[in-house]
């Protein structure tokens, strides 16, 4: 009895196989004798890549990028605080 352990895809090569099953050049059963990976894998991989397809082409930057400007917001707001309350402290101790 041999022991089968999982391999690790990484994303480049899974985002590469799906293109070429999107293509369809080549069919899911020649792709996966040719990656040593099983078809249903391929078919997952086609379909997350056509379900998440339309976020490279959403308005705006995409969440992370929002999430960092409203960081960004959030540190200027913080900054202008302390120089505020920095600049009463200097006033109230006679500097």
């Amino acid at each position: 009895m041999t022991k089968r352990t999982r391999r690790k895809t990484d994303a480049g090569l899974k985002a590469k196989i799906a293109l070429e099953a999107l293509r369809e050049q080549a069919t899911v059963a020649d792709l996966a004798q040719r990656y040593q990976v099983h078809p249903n894998q391929i078919y997952a991989w086609k379909k997350q890549l056509q379900d998440q397809a339309a976020r490279a082409f959403e308005n705006g930057n995409g969440d992370g990028a929002a999430d960092h400007e409203r960081e960004i917001e959030r540190l200027h707001a913080k900054i202008g605080q302390l120089i505020v309350e920095r600049d009463f402290l200097a006033k109230r101790s006679g500097r």
